[in-house]
């Protein structure tokens, strides 16, 4: 078993959790995840590693509640535990021996763009960060992601935070007001970063981006997470999380991500009614 130790609720629909899990946090590294399972009967999700201390023995984990297992982990609280914990899987992110990199977060991809930034901003590499979300009443931890970076940029669609853009909009005026990157990386909805790379495409800027959002089992056997890279075929569990934008075959990739969207929908449903029964119990 996997004790929470601490759980802060980052806004209506983002929780951070922070778990008890020594031999993860022992060799975790930015870009790799985990494997959870809630209980027994749960199924098994992937979730971003967002932070860990060695020392302490523990693993950060942020995540959305837009499924059944994500609002059945969201009913634990601190002292309570999880079954299953398995990590770190993946390949970490290989950001070694950069120029000056921009990072770009969109909603709840901060959270796994924030540790890229931090493991770069604790190698002396210059960062730009740059966070994009809907309003300001679902910004979260920004306090954190600009203690990870030389500079953080955030980004709201409506304005709200008196900074209206979108993510690309902002990375385009740094860098035509000079900003000599040599690597984007961007992280979250994956209409996001087709566009950051096609952006960064025309300047000619190596772009990293990663592609959890596909990935289920974790292990590269159910093959859902299959993507075309480069015209070759790659499973993201184990061939990334993280691969080269500008070889990644965005159109086929959403519309993979859109093959269970009416399954999910039913399992979300009926996990509802379960838990509006149980509160009237």
């Amino acid at each position: 078993m996997f004790p929470i130790v601490k759980k802060r609720r980052l806004n209506d629909s983002m929780t951070l959790m922070v778990v008890k899990a020594p031999f993860v946090a022992k060799k975790a590294k930015a870009g790799q995840f985990i494997i959870l399972r809630v209980n027994e009967t749960g199924e098994r999700i992937p979730l971003t590693v967002a932070d860990y201390d060695r020392e302490n023995g523990t693993v950060t984990i942020i995540y959305q509640k837009v499924g059944k297992t994500t609002r059945l982990l969201d009913t634990l609280e601190e002292g309570d535990a999880l079954l299953d914990f398995i990590g770190p899987l993946g390949k970490a992110s290989e950001l070694e021996g950069r120029r000056h990199v921009a990072v770009i977060g969109g909603g709840a991809g901060c959270a796994i763009a924030y540790p890229q930034a931090k493991a770069l901003h604790e190698m002396g590499t210059p960062v730009d960060m740059i966070a994009g979300f809907r309003n300001k009443d679902i910004v979260f931890m920004e306090d954190e992601m600009r203690a990870a970076c030389d500079r953080l940029i955030v980004m709201t669609d409506d304005g709200s935070n008196g900074n209206k853009g979108l993510v690309t909009d902002a990375l385009r005026r740094q860098i035509e007001a000079g900003a000599d990157y040599d690597l984007v990386v961007a992280i979250g909805p994956m209409i996001m970063m087709k566009f950051v790379c096609d952006l960064t495409k025309e300047y000619g800027i190596q772009t990293m981006i990663s592609m959890n959002p596909i990935m289920i089992d974790g292990t590269g056997m159910c093959g859902g997470c299959r993507l075309t890279v480069g015209g070759k075929t790659k499973f993201a569990c184990v061939d990334g999380p993280d691969f080269d934008g500008h070889q990644v075959d965005f159109d086929e990739a959403m519309a993979r991500l859109r093959t269970y969207r009416e399954q999910e929908a039913a399992s979300d449903r009926e996990f509802c009614r379960l838990m509006e029964g149980a509160e009237h119990a």
